[in-house]
């Protein structure tokens, strides 16, 4: 597992990284991650980021597009432990999840905006990668993102911690 630190990939980027708007938290079990960005953009219904989780998710990160809604979490224990079976890196939730103290066990990187205990309804509306935009950045399938406590980056390409 990878180790990244934003401020140094800032330093050593500073040409090719934007940074989001700082208001995420840190919820998951890794407290550094980084990946390929798969994306997904959902409305209170997490039917798709449940389908996305079962696949081979090795050096990628989910970024879920939720519209920023703080009524309903579009992650749970289940899931979290399904992408960390999986190989994926992290997701990164522009809304809540739940169940933080079981993810925060988990071997995931998760960003979110809060905790709301209500499960989301499944109804299978979403779609799956778009190019989203939120926390100031727009988000495209393919590019790069890496996540710590001091914030979140998206590259147009991989970036390499330096020596």
């Amino acid at each position: 597992m990878n180790h990244y630190l934003t401020p140094d990939l800032c330093d050593a980027y500073p040409e090719l990284v934007q940074v989001l708007e700082p208001m995420f938290s840190n919820f998951g079990g890794r407290d550094s991650f980084g990946g390929e960005i798969v994306t997904i953009k959902c409305f209170e219904d997490n039917s798709l980021v449940k389908e996305q989780v079962e696949l081979e998710g090795d050096g990628k990160v989910l970024v879920v597009d939720g519209g920023g809604s703080l009524r309903r979490a579009l992650l749970g224990d289940m899931i979290a432990e399904k992408a960390a079976k999986n190989g994926w890196e992290g997701l990164v939730i522009y809304g809540c999840i739940r169940d933080v103290d079981v993810i925060a066990q988990t071997d995931l990187g998760v960003q979110a905006l809060a905790s709301h205990p209500m499960k989301t309804d499944r109804r299978g509306v979403g779609d799956l990668n778009v190019a989203v935009t939120f926390a100031g950045v727009t988000f495209r399938p393919g590019e790069y993102i890496y996540a710590d406590n001091n914030g979140v980056i998206i590259s147009p390409s991989p970036l390499k911690m330096p020596e």
